[in-house]
């Protein structure tokens, strides 16, 4: 991390990961406070009992909250590719925004900017496939937004960091969809099926979040089945 200016903000919210456990996700949050000094202090509040690696503030500071060879708690109730321990094989960074609750908007490009350098240094760094650059909503979709439709995950992957596969002409049948986000790596398909199907546009299809499989929909899961199979 030479190149990056991180500033130690240290919380007490965080535990010993399981002996041999590779760090194989990066997940990635919006803070959901009205500010990022709020979302600062609750992360390092011990009462909370929250907290993540890092902290992107809107004006592009990066503050190191947990070491990454400690699990932080981050992901809460989740699951990816079977897996529910997602705090013991992830680095989880949290993204400065008031989130849908308190006035949801874009993402400042001075933090976008932060957050590309940060996590092109963490992958670099750990064996994190791209397809497991996720965001909150996408292991936890029954119950989470975040980072939401409005973060540039198209211009992260542009710089290295996850996959954004451009939809072609093929598409996924309809009476597939379910099992399509199951082979990505989403849960709770049989659970509530179109709360995961928001949470995928969420991600990657952010003009239509309907929880409905349209067209546009299906063609961009066989896109990126395309890439991860």
């Amino acid at each position: 991390m030479a190149d990056l200016e991180i500033i130690e903000q240290p919380s007490p919210n965080h535990d010993a990961r399981s002996d041999g456990q590779a760090i194989d996700i990066l997940l990635l949050h919006y803070t959901g406070m009205p500010t990022a000094a709020a979302a600062l202090e609750r992360l390092c509040d011990a009462a909370a009992r929250v907290s993540a690696h890092y902290l992107v503030t809107e004006d592009g500071r990066i503050f190191q909250l947990v070491s990454e060879s400690r699990r932080a708690w981050h992901a809460g109730v989740a699951c990816w590719q079977g897996a529910e321990d997602i705090n013991a094989r992830s680095i989880g960074v949290e993204i400065a925004n008031p989130g849908h609750e308190f006035g949801y908007r874009a993402f400042p490009s001075e933090q976008m900017a932060a957050v590309k350098r940060l996590t092109l240094d963490i992958v670099a760094r750990h064996p994190i496939p791209a397809a497991r650059v996720l965001g909150h909503s996408d292991v936890a979709p029954l119950r989470k937004e975040d980072p939401g439709e409005l973060f540039d995950w198209r211009g992260l992957a542009a710089a290295g960091i996850g996959l954004w596969p451009e939809p072609g002409s093929s598409a996924v049948l309809e009476t597939a969809v379910g099992k399509a986000l199951k082979r990505i790596g989403y849960g709770y398909t049989e659970v509530d099926l179109p709360a995961v199907i928001r949470a995928f546009q969420r991600h990657f299809r952010p003009g239509a979040i309907t929880g409905n499989a349209d067209a546009e929909t299906r063609r961009r899961l066989a896109a990126l089945l395309a890439v991860i199979d």
